[in-house]
């Protein structure tokens, strides 16, 4: 399972090893290591250390959550994130606790605390792989999140398996190598514009 990123300039092995697979052992994860990654989560920065990011986290020894949670995703991705031992909703709180004013910048800090857990469950030699493709409506039903809280994305979070495992649609992509547009594509001109 390992596919480790072919680099234009050197970064650290962790991100290089880190991606999204599909195919997921059912193997469980072990509880000293979901508390690890969800600690590496706790400590992600944000903006006047709001910490907006709630997370549900279901896993197979709790059924109806884990089935709950699987029944929000779209079938494209609850055809393989089924085999995942957990799964994970991430969730934004909107307003600041302090004055009750909206956050503009809590998404951009969610995403950095689930940046945070797959770098730590990549450096326990589990995979990560992140999910939009949810019914966003039924999970805020399903686990009764408060009012300003809204669902971001889901995680599925395990040991890595054999492609074989898959449904054949999904199988080449599995294997497939890995690939980004070049960083300089990414930058956008520094000088500002005048009229």
């Amino acid at each position: 399972m390992e596919k480790p990123a072919n680099t234009d300039h050197p970064i650290h092995d962790l991100l290089r090893r880190r991606w999204s697979p599909r195919a997921f052992s059912q193997r469980p994860v072990p509880s000293e290591a979901l508390q690890s990654i969800l600690e590496a989560a706790r400590w992600a920065p944000s903006a006047m250390n709001e910490q907006p990011w709630r997370f549900v986290v279901a896993t197979r020894e709790d059924p109806e959550a884990f089935e709950a949670l699987l029944g929000c995703l779209v079938d494209g991705n609850r055809v393989w994130a089924c085999r995942a031992p957990v799964l994970v909703l991430a969730a934004v709180k909107m307003d600041f606790e302090r004055n009750g004013r909206p956050n503009r910048h809590a998404w951009y800090d969610v995403g950095q605390a689930v940046a945070h857990l797959a770098i730590q469950a990549t450096d326990l030699g589990l995979f990560v792989h992140q999910m939009g493709g949810f019914d966003r409506e039924k999970a805020r039903v399903a686990f009764a999140l408060p009012d300003g809280c809204e669902p971001v994305a889901v995680v599925a979070l395990g040991y890595g398996d054999d492609p074989e495992t898959l449904p054949e649609s999904l199988r080449e992509r599995e294997v497939a190598p890995r690939g980004r547009r070049p960083a300089k594509e990414s930058l956008l001109p520094s000088r500002r514009r005048t009229s």
